[in-house]
């Protein structure tokens, strides 16, 4: 917050990275984040690459490399999702292609026909290549978006529900779960939270980035699942309960060959 505030008095314009898509980074940025320090966003920039959305589109790791339009086609589905949740928050959206060398020219319309459907700006960014000048079209496209003045802002979820009821919200509207599960574990602590009287805090969700839901092997955009909700903690000093699903660890592991190739 404290950070936003200073960037917000030293330029005319400020970004923050949120982290990881709208059901983690920018939810929690959104209703958490921006709630507390009564931050009002004007725009989004989702960013987007050809290699995730292949994945997603059913593309095994070592294949990202090759074209797959109809694979790609496939995975926009997920792109659609995190575009409907942004909407949500009543926030105009443009979207970045972060463009990588083995992306070809068919994968790359097949993209930005896929934006065009969604009536969403779209820029080709090639900051990684170009420096700066990759970037200028992208900062073109969200000046002219801010300029629209097009913003209406709000929280998904009002502090005054249940931390059930706020789970429910988040699992239903962001993720696409029918429902939410709580294990014993986590119902002995929404208990003890009621008791405590901290049933008012906003809730932080620990949950994989890989997945909508909270199973990572779950692609595209996952429907016929609950949320399991193992675990409520609270981080009383920060303002939040935190609500860990599935097989999340809050502090990641190191990969198999860490800093490596």
């Amino acid at each position: 917050v404290r950070a936003t505030r200073l960037a917000l008095k030293l330029g005319d314009y400020c970004v923050t990275e949120a982290g990881f898509g709208s059901d983690l980074g920018a939810e929690k940025f959104f209703d958490i984040k921006c709630r507390y320090a009564g931050l009002k966003p004007e725009c989004v920039v989702l960013v987007a690459t050809i290699r995730a959305l292949k994945y997603n589109g059913g593309v095994p790791k070592t294949e990202l490399k090759t074209e797959n339009v109809e694979a790609l086609k496939k995975g926009l589905v997920n792109l659609e999702t995190h575009v409907e949740n942004l909407k949500k928050f009543g926030l105009p959206v443009v979207a970045a292609i972060n463009r990588f060398e083995s992306d070809t020219d068919a994968e790359i319309k097949a993209l930005e026909d896929c934006c065009q459907r969604l009536q969403i700006p779209v820029s080709l960014t090639e900051i990684f290549a170009k420096g700066g000048e990759g970037g200028i079209d992208l900062a073109q496209k969200v000046l002219s978006e801010l300029d629209k003045n097009c913003s209406n802002f709000h929280c998904l979820y009002e502090l005054d529900l249940s931390i059930e009821e706020k789970l429910e919200k988040i699992a239903k509207e962001i993720y696409r779960a029918d429902g939410v599960n709580f294990d014993a574990k986590a119902r002995k602590m929404l208990k003890e939270i009621k008791e405590m009287q901290l049933d008012h805090l906003p809730v932080c969700v620990a949950k994989t980035q890989y997945s909508l839901s909270d199973d990572p092997t779950k692609l595209g955009k996952p429907t016929g699942f609950k949320l399991n909700v193992r675990e409520l903690k609270i981080s009383a000093g920060a303002g939040f309960i935190v609500a860990l699903t599935g097989d999340i660890m809050t502090m990641p592991g190191l990969p198999k060959v860490p800093g490596g190739g």
